[in-house]
């Protein structure tokens, strides 16, 4: 038997991505990534399906996904909107982030990924759309997981000592 991919119908497309959707909440994110693969493949600037894709690429995120990691980001890098593209490729990085701090992984490793985020929620917060608070609510978000991880913040704003994390040696 030939093992080979199929295209789906133009027409299909909505459906497809209602069931990538429901992957997602399923925790199956494999799963909707196979769908919006298949998605794009017909439609290539489809943004659903580059938000779900992405999406699902960041719910497989663990200390040791660059890779999928460096496809999120193009994923959403893709993403025609302004808005979108500066709030999903922070959502990218936050969740990496948050993997590599759950994973315990040194802490001077993670903080460029926490300030990339926090940048990229400014900017979709510069541009985001009337009643929109969702990069406010992401950007809160991360700082209270610095704070919650031992980082000292003022205003809202994470401040860390980068050194503390490391073992202190017998002399």
């Amino acid at each position: 038997m030939e093992y080979g991919l199929k295209r789906i119908h133009p027409d299909g497309v909505d459906a497809a991505l209602k069931k990538a959707d429901r992957y997602r909440e399923l925790n199956q994110p494999a799963e909707a990534e196979s769908i919006c693969r298949d998605v794009l493949a017909v439609d290539a600037a489809n943004p659903l399906a580059l938000r779900i894709l992405g999406l699902a690429l960041t719910d497989q995120f663990g200390p040791a996904t660059a890779a999928r990691f460096a496809e999120a980001q193009d994923v959403f890098g893709r993403l025609a909107d302004p808005y979108e593209r500066a709030f999903y490729t922070g959502l990218a990085c936050e969740r990496q982030a948050k993997a590599q701090l759950s994973a315990e992984l040194p802490l001077r490793s993670i903080r460029p990924l926490f300030d990339r985020a926090l940048a990229c929620y400014a900017e979709a917060e510069a541009i985001r759309p009337p009643g929109n608070d969702d990069p406010i609510l992401r950007w809160n978000s991360c700082v209270r997981t610095l704070q919650g991880a031992g980082f000292a913040g003022a205003e809202g704003e994470a401040r860390v000592d980068w050194e503390s994390d490391s073992i202190p040696h017998d002399r």
